[in-house]
């Protein structure tokens, strides 16, 4: 897919404006294989009084400088209070435990089932069971939340830590992903901004489950395949020939032959989709959709480059070294992920199911293989029956179709302490609320609801590489639950795309941006739409904040904030 200019690009084919740096020369080819990022026009300088050398040196700065500041902020507020509330909450009764066996025996134990609250008392000193455990969900994301355990205790702020730093950098990375991509800094940070806002992203950065990791490993594939992308463009684009007057020209022949050699992002793409599918197998779905994706953006650049036949050009050129990148590499790590189980005992001390080559599936075919592999191959087989069979109803469960909605959020912790009690206002009338509600940012999803409606209507009908990029990213981690409405599944596991749905609105508010040659009011207009916007993005976050920090307010308060009664 070809790269067509729009509202977040520079202007093509236009005289810059006064202040403006020249681009390329008109119809130069180069300027749609790399096209140049945007630069603020001097009306921001003059309207700032900002002097034009001053504005040109803060704005060469604003690439690393405004996605630190964004990250800033949101660290600053995933990791406050990171500790509180002090339980054991949702899910993390599963994995915090299972992330601190990992961590000492490398594979899950069996612990007993009252052993939350003395965890919780005790932390480090309570004694590791002896007996296997059989788990559903590969170790990755559990070692994360280990390394977090080692390094602060095995405690609540110990077992979240590392799901914070993710969450954190994930916000870094969105910025300067969104920067890239619509070749502005403006844009990436405010992609960075409303992730760092949204309810869902904040609470699962602050809590030990695993996909939050999930959604980490699979926006730093998407970055790197982003990079990989740039600098594929940048090698077609010096391969080149240029005319007479400096214009970089298309060439059939070039386009077609050119080899863009060993490309490392994409190597590093295949590795962090190892690390995702690591985490959870829903990352199989995004390793199967980033590596076609990655192939469909060397058709559009090789067309750019003005070959005849550019997936011929691709599937002689490209298609298997993407393949050998992406999903061998990500296979290999998946597999290394469980060395831990591998180099556990098969005397039946070790990790569950790790004797079963050696005991039941002695003859059961395949035993020219070592024995490891049978007896993982067999545990494998055994979980997915487990995933694909889950249908016992939960309180909290919710169908796909309701999550942009918001129709069903997952409450992980609730106590109703009364006045004077555990931080409750000893003047209250009745009694307090005291919850972590695992939902997005309403205003942020439902504004994305429609920016989802223009960023497929950019991709169907424009084309736009973007687009295409960004309803990827949505569909591999949305789509799939779709297969599985029967099973039991939750709202949490949409914090996967969560990323892509920012990126959907930032692309949204460049188009109410308008070009930036435009008209004063229609500059105007867009401004002020977009800041209006934000602003109700980030009141409604911190009139939320309450009942994603687990804060405790008055029952009445709390009940002012659950708008839909299916909340409750």
């Amino acid at each position: 897919m070809t790269s067509t200019p729009t509202e977040t690009d520079l202007r093509q084919g236009r005289p810059p404006l006064k202040g403006e740096a020249a681009g390329p020369p008109a119809g130069d080819v180069r300027s749609r294989l790399v096209p140049p990022f945007m630069s603020p026009g001097p009306r921001l300088w003059e309207t700032l009084r900002i002097p034009p050398a001053t504005g040109d040196a803060l704005a060469r700065r604003a690439g690393w400088a405004g996605p630190l500041l964004v990250t800033l902020f949101a660290g600053l507020l995933r990791f406050r209070d990171l500790g509180s509330p002090r339980a054991v909450m949702f899910d993390e009764t599963y994995y915090a435990k299972d992330a601190w066996a990992l961590v000492h025996r490398g594979f899950e134990l069996s612990w007993p089932k009252d052993v939350d609250k003395l965890i919780i008392e005790r932390g480090g000193d309570v004694p590791l069971p002896v007996d296997p455990a059989y788990v559903v969900h590969p170790p990755v994301g559990k070692y994360v939340i280990g390394l977090g355990e080692l390094m602060f205790g095995f405690d609540p702020f110990g077992w979240r830590f590392m799901v914070a730093v993710l969450g954190t950098l994930s916000v870094l990375m969105l910025c300067r992903i969104g920067r890239r991509m619509f070749r502005s800094t403006f844009l990436g940070c405010l992609a960075g901004l409303l992730l760092a806002v949204d309810g869902l992203h904040f609470v699962m950065s602050r809590t030990a489950l695993l996909d939050g990791v999930l959604m980490f490993f699979v926006l730093a594939a998407f970055g790197c395949l982003v990079v990989d992308r740039d600098r594929a463009r940048a090698r077609l684009a010096a391969a080149l020939p240029a005319d007479g007057q400096g214009r970089v020209r298309p060439d059939a022949e070039i386009a077609r032959t050119l080899r863009l050699g060993a490309r490392p992002w994409r190597w590093a793409a295949g590795l962090m989709m190892g690390l995702a599918i690591g985490t959870k197998w829903s990352g199989f779905v995004v390793l199967a959709a980033f590596g076609l994706l990655t192939v469909l953006w060397d058709v559009g650049a090789r067309r750019a480059a003005g070959a005849r036949n550019p997936y011929g050009a691709v599937l002689r050129r490209d298609v298997v070294p993407a393949f050998v990148a992406t999903v061998p590499v990500a296979v290999v790590t998946y597999v290394v992920s469980w060395t831990g189980w591998i180099l556990s005992s098969d005397d039946g001390t070790g990790g569950y199911y790790r004797n079963w080559a050696a005991t039941e599936g002695q003859g059961a075919g395949w035993t020219f293989l070592p024995e490891w592999l049978r007896s993982l191959w067999h545990y494998e087989n055994q979980v997915w029956g487990f995933h694909v069979g889950l249908t016992s109803p939960h309180t909290y469960e919710s169908n796909p179709w309701s999550w942009l909605v918001m129709g069903r959020p997952v409450s992980y912790f609730y106590e109703s302490p009364g006045p004077g009690q555990d931080g409750c206002p000893s003047d209250v009338a009745d009694k307090c609320a005291r919850e972590v509600l695992a939902i997005g940012t309403p205003m942020l999803w439902w504004a994305g609801c429609f920016a989802l409606l223009y960023v497929l209507w950019r991709w169907a009908l424009r084309r736009d590489w973007r687009a295409g990029g960004i309803l990827c990213g949505i569909a591999a981690g949305y789509l799939p639950w779709f297969m599985y409405q029967e099973r039991t599944i939750f709202l949490f596991y949409a914090v996967a795309f969560v990323p892509f749905l920012c990126l959907a609105l930032a692309m949204t508010a460049g188009a109410m941006l308008g070009r930036p040659d435009a008209g004063e009011t229609r500059r105007v207009a867009g401004i002020s739409g977009v800041g209006l916007l934000v602003l109700l993005v980030l009141w409604n976050f911190a009139h939320f904040w309450p009942v994603l920090t687990g804060e405790p307010i008055p029952l009445e308060e709390w009940q002012t904030r659950m708008w839909l009664d299916t909340w409750v």
